[in-house]
């Protein structure tokens, strides 16, 4: 049976689900969580004429440390439901430019054997043009996932 559960959260209401029914399964079979946040990494936005736009507070310094902010209260919002149901977690975050890749990357190396996520459950349009994070979750992990919606 499964030990170790990976929750991915972007701070959303629908993560959040996920992140309780990831704390009630992994009570039930006696598992630990990891609560994974996926930081974009800093871009620099460019005028018209290539000039960074820094003086508008758009630096790197800025970038880390909002979203260093972001992730742990992302995280934090699992670890509150994991604790509700007297489970362990732990709370990390990585900075990769795709998403899926990151938390792919992250289950392999914290060593878990279930990712639990949501899906927003997008379709037609809006699914091909935001693409799904889920979707490619669950094309390219060779880890199990569970998908709550």
């Amino acid at each position: 049976m499964y030990k170790h559960i990976l929750v991915p959260t972007d701070g959303s209401k629908l993560s959040q689900k996920a992140a309780k029914e990831a704390a009630a399964l992994a009570k039930k079979i006696k598992a630990k969580i990891t609560a994974l946040y996926v930081i974009a990494p800093y871009m620099p936005a460019l005028d018209n004429e290539g000039a960074i736009l820094v003086r508008y507070g758009l630096d790197a310094k800025a970038h880390k440390l909002a979203s260093e902010r972001s992730a742990r209260d992302a995280t934090a919002r699992v670890a509150t439901a994991a604790a509700a149901a007297k489970v362990a977690c732990a709370e990390v975050h990585v900075t990769d430019p795709m998403p899926w890749d990151g938390i792919i990357r992250a289950a392999k190396k914290q060593k878990c054997d279930l990712i639990v996520m949501a899906s927003h459950g997008r379709s037609g349009l809006a699914g091909l043009l935001l693409g799904s994070e889920t979707v490619k979750v669950l094309t390219h992990s060779k880890i199990p996932v569970l998908v709550c919606r």
